[in-house]
């Protein structure tokens, strides 16, 4: 079976999506059984896994048996932030260590500040933590997270929240094609062609959440994506067909087909060849 193997574990979901911006709890567990996501983000700085007493906990509706909890670190726009949030789900989560990382360096575009990302990474790992990272899609820093040990990369598509889709498909190429560890695409996605898209170039796998979150039926929009990131990943296994410039093909063979001739015509419209 073609499965996702991230840290060492593996799922048969290539779709992992995220816990925020529904409008209730029964809708976030709504449009995640419908997305048939294994692997689930939590914004440790927004929603309640346990460090709010008398508050709705996220786990009552999500456990942790059924799911595997990716805390992030969205909000954060310093390695200090990001690393105190991170040692804070691990408390929380009785030592977890998979974790989401994005720092980010601009509270209007939400673009990932890279310098501030990978000092965090450095930090994070040393301390037994198995990150995940949010990056931008320059392939050399891809590159540089790797090296350092990041169990994966998780390039954008586009800005975060913006459903633009994946606006340069070139630079996910390079970095699929020198990684050595799973490149799943997180931001960006608007639609379920655009999570196709990414499948296809070969991503091993896409993290959304607004996509799913802001649509007009958000559950209905999550078995979409579901049947998007499928279809991606067998179309990618497959291999599609080359593309042929100004090359028509037809679609049924011309081998064996009656051709026309004299003999033919004359018989049929009875004039002579």
């Amino acid at each position: 079976m073609d499965n996702l193997t991230i840290a060492g574990k593996t799922y048969t979901s290539r779709l992992l999506v995220g816990t925020g911006k529904y409008k209730d709890f029964h809708e976030t567990r709504a449009a995640v059984e419908a997305s048939g996501a294994e692997i689930i983000t939590v914004a440790i700085r927004r929603t309640n896994i346990g460090q709010n007493a008398n508050e709705p906990n996220l786990l009552e509706v999500l456990p942790p048996s059924r799911y595997t909890l990716l805390p992030n670190t969205a909000g954060c726009y310093t390695v200090e932030d990001a690393v105190r949030t991170l040692r804070l789900a691990r408390e929380l989560l009785d030592g977890h260590s998979l974790v989401k990382l994005e720092v980010l360096g601009d509270p209007r575009t939400l673009y990932p500040n890279m310098v501030e990302t990978l000092k965090a990474a450095e930090i994070l790992i040393k301390e037994g933590f198995q990150v995940m990272v949010y990056t931008s899609d320059d392939p050399i820093v891809a590159k540089q997270l790797e090296e350092m040990g990041c169990v994966a990369v998780m390039p954008l598509a586009s800005l975060i929240g913006s459903g633009m889709g994946i606006l340069n498909p070139w630079n996910l190429q390079i970095i699929i094609d020198s990684a050595k560890i799973p490149v799943l695409v997180d931001a960006g996605v608007g639609t379920a062609s655009d999570a196709t898209i990414a499948m296809e170039l070969g991503c091993d796998g896409v993290l959304m959440n607004t996509a799913i979150a802001a649509a007009k039926q958000p559950v209905l929009m999550a078995s979409a994506m579901r049947k998007a990131v499928e279809a991606g990943r067998e179309a990618y296994l497959a291999g599609r067909m080359a593309k042929k410039l100004y090359t028509a093909s037809p679609s049924s063979p011309t081998e064996g087909t009656i051709a026309r001739s004299d003999s033919i015509t004359q018989s049929i419209i009875g004039k002579p060849a």
